[in-house]
């Protein structure tokens, strides 16, 4: 089993925005986040999916094994939120991969990643 554990961060955000070229206000403006419905910025899904990534290749034995991944986003995560990222063998050539908040809410579900050796 891999994990990591990561607190997000309004600078990180901010850089992933920069760095992806996805400059959505929700993920920038916490006025504008808040007048969509959320309870502030929020980080972006694919942030947190490089994050499982990671952990999903350290799983695997390194990056060149990974074959395929998929991720359902099942939560917001807000700055401040520490969320641990896990991946776990579930068979041969396949990662269960999870995503929980600090209260124990899944954030990432139906995850998981093929490999090969």
């Amino acid at each position: 089993m891999s994990e990591r554990k990561v607190t997000f961060t309004r600078d990180q955000i901010a850089a992933y925005a920069e760095a992806s070229g996805d400059r959505n206000p929700i993920h920038l403006d916490d006025d504008f986040a808040r007048s969509v419905g959320l309870p502030s910025l929020i980080a972006h899904g694919m942030l947190q999916m490089g994050i499982a990534a990671t952990v999903a290749a350290e799983a695997a034995g390194g990056p060149a094994n990974l074959r395929r991944m998929a991720v359902r986003f099942a939560g917001v995560v807000v700055p401040g939120d520490e969320v641990t990222f896990s991946a776990e063998a579930a068979s041969e050539g396949r990662l269960n991969i999870k995503g929980l908040n600090q209260r124990g809410e899944a954030v990432v579900t139906k995850a998981s990643a093929d490999y090969a050796r």
